[in-house]
Protein backbone atom coordinates (compact mmCIF):
# COMPACT_ATOMS: atom_id res chain seq x y z
CA UNK A 1 0.00 0.00 0.00
CA UNK A 2 1.43 3.29 -1.43
CA UNK A 3 0.74 4.87 3.23
CA UNK A 4 3.04 2.79 3.92
CA UNK A 5 6.04 4.57 2.37
CA UNK A 6 5.32 7.99 4.07
CA UNK A 7 7.95 8.76 6.76
CA UNK A 8 7.11 11.46 9.37
CA UNK A 9 9.39 14.16 7.62
CA UNK A 10 7.19 14.18 4.39
CA UNK A 11 4.25 14.28 6.73
CA UNK A 12 5.78 17.32 8.41
CA UNK A 13 6.14 18.86 5.30
CA UNK A 14 2.26 18.60 4.57
CA UNK A 15 1.76 20.37 7.57
CA UNK A 16 3.15 23.02 7.09
CA UNK A 17 2.38 23.24 3.62
CA UNK A 18 -1.49 23.34 5.06
CA UNK A 19 -0.50 26.15 7.49
CA UNK A 20 0.97 28.27 4.46
CA UNK A 21 -2.59 27.42 2.37
CA UNK A 22 -4.67 27.37 4.69
CA UNK A 23 -7.08 24.87 5.37
CA UNK A 24 -9.83 25.40 2.99
CA UNK A 25 -7.21 26.17 -0.06
CA UNK A 26 -5.29 22.98 0.75
CA UNK A 27 -8.30 20.83 0.67
CA UNK A 28 -9.55 22.03 -2.78
CA UNK A 29 -5.78 22.37 -4.01
CA UNK A 30 -5.82 18.63 -3.70
CA UNK A 31 -9.66 17.62 -4.45
CA UNK A 32 -9.79 16.08 -0.45
CA UNK A 33 -12.82 16.86 1.99
CA UNK A 34 -12.78 17.81 5.49
CA UNK A 35 -12.20 15.36 7.97
CA UNK A 36 -15.40 14.14 9.31
CA UNK A 37 -13.80 11.86 12.22
CA UNK A 38 -10.32 11.40 12.52
CA UNK A 39 -8.06 14.59 12.85
CA UNK A 40 -4.03 14.80 12.94
CA UNK A 41 -3.05 16.32 16.23
CA UNK A 42 -0.03 18.65 15.61
CA UNK A 43 1.63 21.26 18.09
CA UNK A 44 -1.99 22.15 19.52
CA UNK A 45 -3.95 22.26 16.22
CA UNK A 46 -6.12 19.57 14.52
CA UNK A 47 -5.69 18.98 10.72
CA UNK A 48 -7.49 16.58 8.44
CA UNK A 49 -5.53 13.41 8.65
CA UNK A 50 -6.42 11.84 5.28
CA UNK A 51 -5.74 15.01 3.10
CA UNK A 52 -2.45 15.10 5.01
CA UNK A 53 -1.40 11.77 4.48
CA UNK A 54 -2.10 12.32 1.07
CA UNK A 55 0.04 15.35 0.43
CA UNK A 56 2.80 13.87 2.48
CA UNK A 57 2.93 11.08 -0.35
CA UNK A 58 3.61 13.87 -3.30
CA UNK A 59 6.13 15.61 -1.31
CA UNK A 60 8.31 12.12 -0.43
CA UNK A 61 7.98 11.60 -4.07
CA UNK A 62 7.50 14.35 -6.26
CA UNK A 63 7.97 12.60 -9.53
CA UNK A 64 4.98 9.84 -8.73
CA UNK A 65 1.50 10.43 -9.43
CA UNK A 66 0.01 12.47 -6.48
CA UNK A 67 -2.42 10.59 -4.19
CA UNK A 68 -6.39 11.37 -4.64
CA UNK A 69 -8.91 10.86 -2.22
CA UNK A 70 -10.01 7.46 -3.86
CA UNK A 71 -6.91 6.30 -4.02
CA UNK A 72 -6.93 5.04 -0.28
CA UNK A 73 -9.26 4.96 2.38
CA UNK A 74 -9.37 7.06 5.57
CA UNK A 75 -10.41 5.92 9.32
CA UNK A 76 -9.24 4.11 11.81
CA UNK A 77 -7.36 1.44 9.69
CA UNK A 78 -5.53 2.92 7.59
CA UNK A 79 -4.74 6.84 8.10
CA UNK A 80 -5.18 6.64 11.92
CA UNK A 81 -2.16 3.86 12.42
CA UNK A 82 0.09 4.77 9.56
CA UNK A 83 0.16 8.19 11.30
CA UNK A 84 0.15 6.56 14.82
CA UNK A 85 3.27 4.72 13.94
CA UNK A 86 4.75 7.73 12.52
CA UNK A 87 4.93 8.80 16.33
CA UNK A 88 1.57 11.63 15.56
CA UNK A 89 -1.43 11.62 17.81
CA UNK A 90 -4.92 10.94 15.68
CA UNK A 91 -7.65 12.01 17.32
CA UNK A 92 -11.74 11.29 16.98
CA UNK A 93 -13.76 14.21 17.13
Amino acid sequence: MLIREITSEAVRAAIRECNERGRDRFLEHYGFKRARSYYLLFEGKFDDSKAILGVAHRHQFPGRRRLKPSDFSGGKHTVKPRLESLGFEVVVK
